[in-house]
């Protein structure tokens, strides 16, 4: 759907030139919510505005079904613009236009017949669940209600990609979900491939299908969201992955609970993925070897693709019954760090 080929843009300031995407490569499919996350600065605003030409590329390609964008000029490009809808992190209203007239503007431009205009407004209304609001103002509207415009009127012109730039970041906890359920049913009705920017991994977690991450205008690490999340590789995807997994070993808390707890035995991590997650496997490791087993600190999450466990156990014992069952835990396919070993 989308392959993108050694994309580079630099920005002169004066004197100086800064990489804001370097040599950038990546391939999305169709019909998937692919995820981009990276901190302040890593280039994930600049690639958005690079995909739908806001930005001219220093080098490199952008193709979407087949077609190099790069090359697009004049009535050609803003045709293609029209197939990539647009979700800003503020919304980006007329403040001056009621909520049908701002999901009509686009289609005005577009010089859509104003009956079909009316008829497409109309199911794009019921599509964001914005009934009854037709004739209010954006002041008028919640901050979620602003975004579901901001939705309707990216999906006016029936594109291909939807872009969605930190589209969140604006909302409470509680809207965030309900824009992103939204998201995903979106996805589900329309097939549309949409790219979600963002610096939050419960965006990735909740709905994206595989994630990339960038720093410094590369992308350092890519995979299925539930892969990266039991094994991330890079630093800053282990930052990431611990906001959500580990976050008492960020607060201090974890290293204050571990110094208190018997030096003896093995301290692990296990991490467990899908149907793992719901296995009894500590207490068959439990029957078979004669090891005792302490349970230090536990937490699950959802991730579209499935649920992702991680356990830190405390294994005591005599060390080769504790090798064994370490390995026995690693044979049931879940990934095991020794975090401290006093055997």
């Amino acid at each position: 759907m989308i392959a993108i080929e050694n994309l580079t843009k630099v920005f002169k300031q004066g004197d100086k030139e800064v990489v804001a995407v370097d040599n950038l490569s990546l391939n999305i499919k169709k019909g998937e919510i692919f995820g981009i996350i990276g901190y302040s600065g890593a280039g994930k605003s600049t690639l958005t505005r690079l995909i739908n030409r806001l930005e001219e590329p220093t080098s490199g390609k952008i193709l979407i079904d087949g077609t190099d964008i790069t090359k697009l000029r004049g009535g050609k490009l803003r045709k293609a613009r029209q197939e990539i809808g647009m979700i800003f992190q503020h919304f980006n209203l007329l403040w001056s236009r009621t909520t049908e007239e701002n999901i009509a503007f686009p289609l005005e431009i577009a010089k859509v017949p104003k009956k079909e205009r009316q008829k497409r407004v109309q199911e794009l209304i019921d599509l964001v669940g914005l009934s009854g609001k037709e004739k209010a103002y954006p002041a008028q509207l919640s901050g979620g209600q602003k975004q579901r415009v901001g939705i309707a009127r990216a999906l006016a012109n029936r594109p291909k990609v939807l872009l969605s730039d930190e589209a969140t970041s604006a909302l409470d906890p509680e809207t965030t979900n309900q824009i992103l359920d939204l998201l995903v049913d979106i996805n589900k009705k329309l097939g549309i491939t949409i790219i979600v920017i963002t610096h939050e991994m419960h965006v990735i977690r909740k709905i994206c299908d595989r994630v990339a991450v960038m720093e410094n205008g590369r992308i350092v690490e890519q995979g299925d969201v539930i892969d990266v999340f039991t094994n991330p590789k890079q630093h800053i995807t282990k930052k990431f992955v611990e906001q959500l997994m580990t976050a008492p070993e960020l607060e201090g808390e974890f290293s204050e609970t571990l110094a208190n707890i018997e030096r003896s035995g093995k301290v692990l991590r296990l991490q467990f993925k899908g149907a793992k997650t719901n296995e009894s496997l500590i207490s068959d490791v439990s029957k078979r070897f004669p090891v005792d087993i302490n349970i230090i600190d536990a937490k699950m999450t959802n991730t579209k693709s499935g649920l992702l466990g991680t356990l830190i156990v405390q294994v005591k014992g005599d060390k080769s019954e504790i090798e064994q069952a370490e390995n026995y835990i690693k044979n049931a396919s879940v990934d095991v760090e020794v975090i401290r070993d006093d055997t």
